[in-house]
């Protein structure tokens, strides 16, 4: 595979234009792994698209990859577009890349671009955040005190970290006494403190491990909420224990996830059991929720749930199941962090959220056509939506070509026939080298390419996704282009 080649083919692509046939076929020479991520991505992504002729303001909330995917796309699809972003972010951030950047292997500068470089010059952009949202008047406020309408509403506000939900903690105590989250970022500044600090913590913790007497005792957490990307907490997990083992270094590691086990598909969890295999003293705490922390102590509290099985039922032919809750305290040396998560605050407090069940706080939209289920010219795209996957990059590259069709469709009041199959995807780095990547739907496993198989550590998708996604994601996935 020619990464220079390939890299050099993607920039082509820095126009209004959709990616050319022959441009199309000799990116799938270069890497059948692009060929087979393309394979997976609508047919719009290499033919031409008749622009609609449609009328109507649509307003566009948010500066992410949803955000930005949803702009580029319904801008070539109408023929004389009237669309407002209102996104408070110059910078935009290629998050992915900040688990690489916790490695070692990005920097700062690898993960930035300026919005205005997908932002056509045509299209209004309202530099603010949105305070509240009045889908019953198609009106929303900014924090600015303006007051914006629409005829159509795309809504990709992401998603809200919340680290003071943990007791004890605050987000400026991240990077100190042994703490660390990669998630942390600025979206509004452009910032990826988390990747940079949690580099920093790698090769604390590998000092702590080449000079003490004992090992340094590590905890991993996962909340109990939805998170994006769920397969980070444990990307870091892995990724600083070969980062020690390379070094003939090791540690007590300990997983504390609010889950019933390593990964919601019984393959992959199997596969990354395996995995713990490789390194010293991998201990698993599930049903472990962290709830507080003791900074100076340096003491994780955790609320444990576990089942308690009672009387046999003759009537139901079951056991009588209690859940009982305890208080687990552990110390550490080193704590690495995934803060509880929600919808934007202004989506949450708002009548776009659900408004109750587990996904209350969400955005409520129809998980195959991804439109609003009570407010009908309201349509979601990303992290933001409350549907039962698809807290990924990958979902909203896969929600974009699907969204924009059904929201073209109602603008012009036809069915909405495109229907989103659920595809979310998850690159478990195992260690420097090697990613399960691990693709599925509302069914099942879903793998781009067929002859790999998801649950095996591969060092080809590393390759890809260590050297050929991030410009694919500049040049293509943020133009519209796949």
């Amino acid at each position: 595979m020619d990464t220079n080649k390939l890299n050099e083919l993607l920039k082509k692509t820095n126009s209004s234009e959709m990616l050319s046939r022959r441009d199309a076929i000799k990116l799938m020479g270069i890497s059948p792994i692009a060929a087979g991520v393309l394979a997976s991505t609508s047919s719009s992504t290499i033919s031409s698209v008749e622009a609609a002729d449609v009328t109507g303001k649509i307003v566009i909330v948010g500066g992410g990859a949803g955000a930005i995917m949803a702009l580029a796309r319904l801008h070539r699809g109408i023929s004389n577009p009237d669309i407002t972003i209102v996104a408070p972010n110059e910078l935009h951030i290629y998050q992915p890349g900040q688990v690489f950047q916790a490695a070692g292997l990005y920097t700062h500068d690898d993960l930035i671009k300026k919005n205005s470089d997908f932002i056509p010059d045509d299209v209004t952009w309202i530099k603010d955040q949105v305070e509240s949202f009045d889908p019953e008047n198609n009106t929303l406020l900014t924090r600015g005190e303006q007051t914006v309408s629409y005829d159509y509403l795309v809504v990709a506000t992401g998603i809200d970290y919340h680290y003071d939900w943990i007791r004890g903690l605050k987000e400026e105590d991240i990077g100190t006494k042994g703490i660390s989250s990669v998630y942390l970022n600025n979206f509004e500044k452009g910032t990826t403190d988390g990747g940079s600090i949690t580099w920093d913590w790698f090769n604390a913790l590998k000092q702590a491990s080449a000079t003490n007497t004992q090992k340094p005792r590590v905890i991993y957490t996962q909340p109990a909420t939805p998170i994006k990307c769920g397969g980070a907490p444990q990307k870091i997990l892995y990724l600083s224990a070969d980062h020690l083992k390379k070094s003939g270094l090791s540690a007590d590691y300990t997983f504390a996830t609010s889950g019933g086990r390593l990964f919601g598909l019984k393959k992959i969890a199997d596969s990354l059991g395996e995995v713990q295999k490789r390194y010293d003293t991998i201990t698993n705490k599930f049903k472990h929720n962290l709830i507080a922390i003791d900074k100076y102590a340096k003491i994780a509290t955790f609320e444990h749930t576990y089942e308690v099985k009672g009387e046999y039922d003759e009537e139901l032919e079951e056991y009588d199941t209690t859940t009982k809750r305890e208080i687990v305290e552990l110390e550490y040396d080193f704590i690495h962090i995934v803060p509880p998560m929600s919808a934007a605050k202004a989506v949450h407090e708002s009548l776009l959220g659900w408004q109750k069940g587990t996904g209350k706080g969400w955005l409520e939209v129809d998980k195959e056509t991804l439109q609003h289920r009570r407010f009908k010219n309201v349509f979601g795209i990303g992290d933001v939506c409350g549907i039962p996957m698809g807290k990924t990059g990958g979902s909203a590259r896969h929600h974009a070509p699907i969204m924009v069709s059904n929201l073209l469709a109602e603008m012009q009041k036809k069915s909405l026939t495109e229907k989103f199959d659920g595809y979310t995807v998850c690159p478990l780095k195992v260690g420097y080298g090697e990613i399960v990547m691990a693709e599925f739907n509302y069914d099942g496993l879903a793998p781009s390419i067929p002859f790999l198989a998801p649950e095996n550590p591969s060092r080809l998708w590393w390759f890809f996704d260590l050297h050929m996604l991030k410009s694919m994601y500049w040049y293509l996935m943020m133009r519209g282009l796949m």
